[in-house]
């Protein structure tokens, strides 16, 4: 009986009405989750496209690449492909092997070119990961500000159950729904960007993966380039 008095209550208060009669500390968390929220969407929904794009301009880099007979026939047809991450990493072995064939007339030090190609992945690497701070933040931070808003609900529920003069569930339930809003927020902004960030990440080590190949490859094309 009491659960259904209690579950009563709750269905005659409206969503609405409950935040637009809430104090200004509850309504300031709530924009603050909300807004977490928002740009957390914004990062997965952007990052969702460059991924995608990502994998299939590598996928079209990466065929050409091996079908190439030489760097310099990749070369001049690596402006097609777009914005590849194994393309970047291909401008940066490409430049130093031109640097050295400018000044030396070969490829004399591998290892330099080896550690410029290491640049140029991680430059990618570290555009791709681009914005994924703020999916950690919001996936951490969240449901401490969304339990934050909680207490205070709570707290708030207990002063007007004191000013009541009587124990009633009509006092309280406006407080404690205040609080159950806010948690249900926090966990809403953090869920979704704890998933995206794991997903992310692991999209991230998968495009490391394939340009240390990728650096592999290149060697070898080049080696072959000038036998």
């Amino acid at each position: 009986m009491i659960f259904t008095h209690v579950g009563g209550l709750f269905l005659q208060l409206s969503l609405w009405d409950l935040v637009s009669t809430s104090g200004p500390l509850p309504k300031a968390v709530m924009v603050i989750l909300v807004l977490f929220s928002l740009c957390s969407w914004s990062v997965i929904f952007a990052k969702w496209a460059v991924f995608r794009r990502a994998r299939s301009t590598n996928r079209t880099f990466l065929r050409a690449f091996r079908k190439s007979a030489n760097l310099e026939s990749m070369a001049v047809a690596s402006e097609q492909f777009g914005r590849s991450p194994l393309l970047t990493v291909f401008d940066f072995g490409y430049a130093e092997v031109a640097r050295q064939m400018k000044t030396r007339g070969s490829v004399t030090n591998p290892l330099a070119l080896e550690r410029v190609l290491q640049l140029g992945m991680s430059e990618e690497i570290t555009r791709l990961e681009r914005n994924m701070s703020l999916l950690a933040t919001t996936a951490a931070v969240s449901p401490f500000i969304g339990l934050f808003g909680t207490v205070w609900g709570i707290i708030d529920a207990f002063q007007q159950l004191s000013t009541a003069g009587a124990a009633s569930l009509r006092a309280v339930a406006p407080g404690i729904s205040e609080a159950l809003i806010t948690t249900a927020l926090g966990l809403a902004a953090a869920i979704p960007a704890a998933i995206f960030y794991n997903l992310f990440g692991s999209a991230v080590k998968e495009f490391a993966a394939r340009m240390e190949d990728f650096i592999l490859e290149f060697m070898n094309l080049m080696e072959r380039s000038f036998e």
